[in-house]
Formats: C-alpha cells, sequence, structure tokens
C-alpha cells in the first residue's frame, strides 16, 4: 500500500489530539479541545488557522462561507467533535464539508469517547487546481 498523502502531518495532528485527550480525558465542551489542541500543535510546529472562514463552493461559484475549526500546513481541514460517539451522519458532514472547500483531506477527531476517535478523510471528487 502506497504512503497515505500528508499522513506525516495527519499523523502529528493525531498525535497532538491523543496527547490533549490523554491529558483531558472525555466529558468537555468541544471548545476546550479546540483551545488545547491550538496549544498542543502550536508545540510541535504545525502552521495553522484556527476557526478559519472557508468559502462553499457550488459548481465553481462561491456560495457562502463556514468556519473551519483548524486549517492546518494550509492542506488539511480538522473538524472537532466532543459527542459519545461518532455517527456516519458526521462522516458524511465533514466529506461534505471537503467537497464544500474544494479540499482534498480532513481530518474528523472526536474527543467524547471513552477513547479518542478519528476518521481520515479523502475527497474523491477533488481535483488539483
Amino acid at each position: 500500500m502506497d504512503q497515505l498523502k500528508h499522513d506525516d502531518i495527519t499523523g502529528k495532528i493525531i498525535g497532538c489530539a491523543m496527547k490533549v485527550h490523554t491529558t483531558l480525558g472525555n466529558g468537555f465542551q468541544e471548545v476546550i479541545y479546540q483551545r488545547a489542541l491550538e496549544i498542543e500543535m502550536a508545540l510541535h510546529g504545525l502552521v495553522f488557522e484556527r476557526e478559519k472562514e472557508m468559502p462553499i463552493y457550488y459548481r465553481g461559484e462561491e456560495i457562502g462561507t463556514r468556519r473551519v475549526d483548524f486549517f492546518v500546513e494550509g492542506l488539511i481541514m480538522v473538524e472537532l467533535k466532543a459527542i459519545i460517539q461518532l455517527e456516519d451522519v458526521h462522516l458524511a458532514q465533514s466529506i461534505n464539508y471537503l467537497e464544500a472547500y474544494s479540499m482534498e483531506i480532513g481530518l474528523l477527531i472526536n474527543f467524547g469517547s471513552k477513547s479518542l476517535t478519528f476518521k481520515r478523510l479523502l475527497n474523491k471528487k477533488f481535483k488539483r487546481g
């Protein structure tokens, strides 16, 4: 199997999320994990924007904006959740965001369960500009 695209960066992000989850455990609001992850990613030298306003496209036309939790290294969208269990609807929603943002790779990270859970997302419709 060939190496997953940008998996050095996604691996770093997941490592940071694991450190946050190990330190804080589950049970906090999403914003608490967001702030902790911001600190942890900065300590690991990741370049990111938090709560980045991103344009949403439909058929190549910008139709609005939405804030993404983190936009890392100009490449990866990171969505955070703090819920008991990730459902298919959360996965579908995150993949839709990737497509709407015209981005290739994303991470969906859930801090709400006893163990950190995450999904690596790939936009199969992505086309290099």
